[in-house]
């Protein structure tokens, strides 16, 4: 194999690599070892990683409860349907769930029409922007300074090869909210859309209807972003949006190291036409019998470009579907009352702590260290088995010092008092 793509040894392989990332000698392992040694082997390094009793890291992936019924369902052969559910006839199952997918979707955000899944929540924030670009025939997105910033990056990005103009809007120093008057400013007549997340990436409970009104006076759209799905449980869906995308990351998928997760794009009926990617429609077949097909937007419409909404083709079907069984599972009545554990509990560790925000916040809040730097304490908290927050200083240097941190109904009573004890009040 190496004579075929000439090279002469097994090194050459690696030449690419940078020299610190090669390891240059063989594994730490006994010569002469069978598979399953081998495999007993990695599982009893494995027990000696370390393991967190209890995580107070949020920052857009959440650790929350996942029902076992959940992985028993999405095993079953009705929905391990080939990868592209274009054949209605043999993907009866995968369609069906994404409609029931989408259904549930409308019903959390207030919205009209949900499409079948984006890839996540950052990447479905630009493919926000460029529905509200091209409803409005307008060049510029005004993204709110508390907007995730690692989805503020994938917008950048996305921005470089469209002819997109992305600004930001800044927040209250004291309330951690959207400053209505310094918004007010930066709109114009060229402003496509104005990108709020709620909560934000503060953990802050946003004003959306005040920002709406702001932003429709000038004209633009408001795009409304989530990144923690269940507090869609307890707040009130933001319905004067025109477009609401998020992430389900926190329906029942794992944290998973940063992914697959499953993000999501709703919006008004009249802005149907310019939603990207795949929507499930329901008809009847030809013996009159409830079926299902993707319906308004094919894969040719994506391959000829120029009448293409976007690139995306494909959905996050698997990862939806997980979605689908939690919302099912739960419930309106059992996601408020996961949603009030998490209002609860972050309430809790945030009465013992110093915040530094004043504003409204669901499970997630900023927290000002009294015994130290965010390291120091999570360094502390790391050594009493707890996983600590997010050093916020990295994002915002105007945070430096702060912490971002995170309760959900994972978190003990006695876990968030020994994070007290050690974040100082």
């Amino acid at each position: 194999m190496l004579a075929s793509i000439g090279l002469e040894n097994l090194a050459g392989l690696y030449q690419h690599l940078p020299p610190e990332a090669v390891l240059n000698r063989d594994l730490a392992i006994e010569p002469g070892l069978s598979e399953y040694e081998i495999v007993d082997w990695f599982r009893a390094r494995g027990e000696a990683n370390t393991r967190f009793a209890s995580s107070f890291l949020g920052a857009g992936v959440y650790a929350h409860y996942r029902p076992v019924l959940v992985d028993t369902v999405v095993s079953r052969g009705e929905f391990l349907t080939s990868y592209t559910p274009y054949q209605a006839e043999i993907a009866q199952g995968t369609l069906t769930t994404i409609f029931e997918f989408q259904t549930m979707v409308c019903q959390l955000t207030g919205m009209d029409v949900a499409n079948a899944s984006m890839y996540d929540g950052s990447t479905a924030v630009p493919e926000a922007a460029l529905m509200a670009m091209r409803i409005t025939g307008r060049e510029r997105i005004l993204a709110a300074t508390s907007l995730h910033p690692e989805y503020r990056t994938v917008l950048d990005t996305n921005a470089r090869n469209q002819e997109m103009t992305v600004d930001s809007f800044g927040y209250d120093s004291a309330t951690g909210l959207t400053d209505l008057a310094a918004l007010d400013a930066k709109l114009d007549d060229k402003t496509a859309a104005v990108i709020l997340q709620s909560p934000n990436f503060f953990g802050c409970l946003e004003q959306v209807k005040a920002v709406a009104e702001v932003a429709h006076k000038h004209g633009a759209l408001l795009v409304v972003v989530f990144s923690e799905a269940v507090s869609l449980g307890v707040v009130a869906p933001p319905v004067e949006a025109d477009i609401v995308c998020g992430e389900l990351q926190s329906f029942a998928i794992s944290p998973s190291f940063g992914g697959p997760f499953a993000g999501v794009i709703a919006c008004k009926e009249k802005f149907l036409r310019q939603m990207p990617g795949r929507l499930v429609g329901q008809t009847t077949d030809s013996n009159g019998n409830r079926a299902f097909c993707l319906t308004l937007s094919t894969r040719e419409q994506h391959i000829r470009r120029e009448k293409a909404t976007s690139n995306i083709c494909t959905n996050q079907a698997l990862i939806a579907l997980m979605a689908t069984v939690f919302m099912t599972v739960y419930g309106k009545e059992g996601l408020r009352e996961l949603a009030l554990q998490n209002l609860s509990k972050a309430h809790y560790l945030g009465s013992k702590l110093k915040r530094r925000f004043t504003g409204p916040y669901f499970n997630e809040f900023v927290a000002t260290p009294a015994n130290g730097s965010p390291a120091e304490v999570n360094a502390k908290l790391a050594a009493r088995g707890l996983l600590g927050g997010l050093d916020l200083g990295p994002f915002y240097p105007e945070l430096k010092g702060s912490l971002l941190l995170c309760a959900t109904e994972m978190n003990k009573r006695e876990h968030m008092d020994i994070a007290a004890e050690v974040i100082g009040a």
